[in-house]
Protein backbone atom coordinates (compact mmCIF):
# COMPACT_ATOMS: atom_id res chain seq x y z
CA UNK A 1 0.00 0.00 0.00
CA UNK A 2 1.53 3.40 -0.99
CA UNK A 3 1.85 6.02 1.53
CA UNK A 4 1.62 9.77 1.83
CA UNK A 5 5.63 10.16 1.24
CA UNK A 6 4.82 7.71 -2.22
CA UNK A 7 2.42 10.17 -3.08
CA UNK A 8 4.10 13.51 -2.44
CA UNK A 9 7.64 11.97 -4.78
CA UNK A 10 5.02 10.68 -8.19
CA UNK A 11 3.70 14.01 -7.89
CA UNK A 12 7.31 15.68 -8.03
CA UNK A 13 8.47 13.53 -10.12
CA UNK A 14 6.08 15.00 -12.77
CA UNK A 15 7.42 17.04 -15.01
CA UNK A 16 7.43 20.80 -14.49
CA UNK A 17 6.68 20.47 -10.44
CA UNK A 18 9.01 22.25 -8.29
CA UNK A 19 7.32 21.65 -4.49
CA UNK A 20 4.61 19.43 -3.54
CA UNK A 21 3.23 19.92 0.12
CA UNK A 22 1.02 18.35 2.10
CA UNK A 23 0.02 20.51 4.86
CA UNK A 24 -2.77 20.92 7.93
CA UNK A 25 -4.91 23.48 8.73
CA UNK A 26 -2.23 25.29 10.58
CA UNK A 27 -0.16 26.04 7.95
CA UNK A 28 2.74 23.49 9.64
CA UNK A 29 3.74 20.97 6.43
CA UNK A 30 2.79 17.26 6.93
CA UNK A 31 5.25 16.32 4.28
CA UNK A 32 7.03 18.03 1.42
CA UNK A 33 9.23 17.97 -1.66
CA UNK A 34 10.59 21.04 -2.51
CA UNK A 35 13.40 21.93 -5.57
CA UNK A 36 14.77 25.59 -6.96
CA UNK A 37 15.47 26.60 -2.99
CA UNK A 38 12.03 27.08 -2.00
CA UNK A 39 11.34 27.17 1.36
CA UNK A 40 8.23 25.05 2.40
CA UNK A 41 7.31 26.03 5.99
CA UNK A 42 7.23 29.37 4.50
CA UNK A 43 5.55 28.81 1.43
CA UNK A 44 2.95 26.72 3.56
CA UNK A 45 2.58 29.19 6.04
CA UNK A 46 1.28 31.39 4.01
CA UNK A 47 -1.67 28.93 2.34
CA UNK A 48 -4.27 28.73 5.10
CA UNK A 49 -4.98 32.53 4.64
CA UNK A 50 -5.81 32.56 0.86
CA UNK A 51 -7.77 28.77 1.42
CA UNK A 52 -9.60 31.11 3.81
CA UNK A 53 -10.77 33.65 1.46
CA UNK A 54 -11.78 31.27 -1.54
CA UNK A 55 -13.55 29.79 0.39
CA UNK A 56 -15.44 32.76 1.68
CA UNK A 57 -16.07 33.62 -2.03
CA UNK A 58 -17.61 30.43 -2.55
CA UNK A 59 -19.71 30.98 0.13
CA UNK A 60 -21.00 34.19 -0.95
CA UNK A 61 -20.97 33.20 -5.02
CA UNK A 62 -23.00 29.94 -3.82
CA UNK A 63 -20.35 27.70 -4.89
CA UNK A 64 -19.67 25.74 -2.16
CA UNK A 65 -16.72 24.45 -0.77
CA UNK A 66 -13.25 24.98 -2.48
CA UNK A 67 -11.82 21.70 -3.94
CA UNK A 68 -9.50 22.85 -6.08
CA UNK A 69 -7.92 25.88 -7.02
CA UNK A 70 -5.69 27.20 -9.52
CA UNK A 71 -3.27 30.35 -9.33
CA UNK A 72 -1.87 31.22 -12.32
CA UNK A 73 1.44 33.96 -11.69
CA UNK A 74 4.21 35.59 -13.89
CA UNK A 75 6.87 32.76 -13.08
CA UNK A 76 4.45 29.53 -12.88
CA UNK A 77 1.10 27.89 -11.31
CA UNK A 78 0.45 27.00 -7.86
CA UNK A 79 -2.51 24.19 -8.05
CA UNK A 80 -4.47 23.80 -3.99
CA UNK A 81 -6.16 20.87 -3.14
CA UNK A 82 -8.60 20.42 -0.65
CA UNK A 83 -7.71 16.71 0.52
CA UNK A 84 -9.72 16.48 3.73
CA UNK A 85 -11.21 19.00 6.20
CA UNK A 86 -7.47 18.31 8.18
CA UNK A 87 -5.05 18.62 5.11
CA UNK A 88 -4.06 20.51 1.92
CA UNK A 89 -1.97 20.16 -0.91
CA UNK A 90 0.03 22.17 -2.76
CA UNK A 91 1.51 21.91 -6.27
CA UNK A 92 4.27 24.56 -7.68
CA UNK A 93 4.89 24.48 -11.24
CA UNK A 94 6.65 26.06 -13.86
CA UNK A 95 4.81 28.27 -16.55
CA UNK A 96 4.63 26.02 -19.25
CA UNK A 97 3.83 22.95 -17.29
CA UNK A 98 1.10 20.85 -18.67
CA UNK A 99 -1.74 21.04 -15.84
CA UNK A 100 -4.36 19.46 -16.90
CA UNK A 101 -3.15 15.86 -15.63
CA UNK A 102 -2.24 16.77 -12.66
CA UNK A 103 -5.65 18.36 -11.95
CA UNK A 104 -7.34 14.96 -13.75
CA UNK A 105 -5.62 13.28 -11.24
CA UNK A 106 -6.12 14.61 -8.27
CA UNK A 107 -10.04 14.87 -8.64
CA UNK A 108 -9.98 11.12 -9.68
CA UNK A 109 -7.73 9.92 -6.81
CA UNK A 110 -8.70 12.35 -3.99
CA UNK A 111 -10.26 10.47 -1.42
CA UNK A 112 -7.70 7.95 -1.76
CA UNK A 113 -4.79 10.50 -1.29
CA UNK A 114 -6.77 11.89 1.55
CA UNK A 115 -7.13 8.11 3.03
CA UNK A 116 -3.51 7.83 3.39
CA UNK A 117 -3.02 10.68 5.79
Amino acid sequence: MPTIRDVVQALARREGVDAVIILGNDGLPIDSQVFAGLDSDTVAAHLPAVLQACEELGRNARRGELTTGVLEYADGFAVVANLSHDAKLLVLLRPRANLGPLLYDLSRHRAQIAGLL
